[in-house]
């Protein structure tokens, strides 16, 4: 088991699902349908049509685009 605290993007998860309500894996599968979409214009969407803060939108973005890079 690691003990170590989450860093990165990912820190962000558990307040992104508190706070609009949806799992990540909603938001993300939201992010992939509108690939090949660049990173900014993603952000703008969750923005935009979500109501998503800033660094909530752009953490979020950053994971969900370096999963998909493999």
């Amino acid at each position: 088991m690691n003990d170590e605290p989450v860093k990165g993007p990912a820190s962000y998860f558990p307040s992104i699902e508190k706070k609009y309500g949806r799992p990540i894996s909603e938001w993300q599968a939201l992010l992939r349908e509108r690939l090949p979409a660049k990173h900014m214009e993603l952000v703008a969407m969750l923005k935009n049509d979500h109501g998503m803060g800033h660094g909530h939108a752009n953490a979020l973005v950053a994971h969900t685009l370096s999963q998909d890079k493999g």
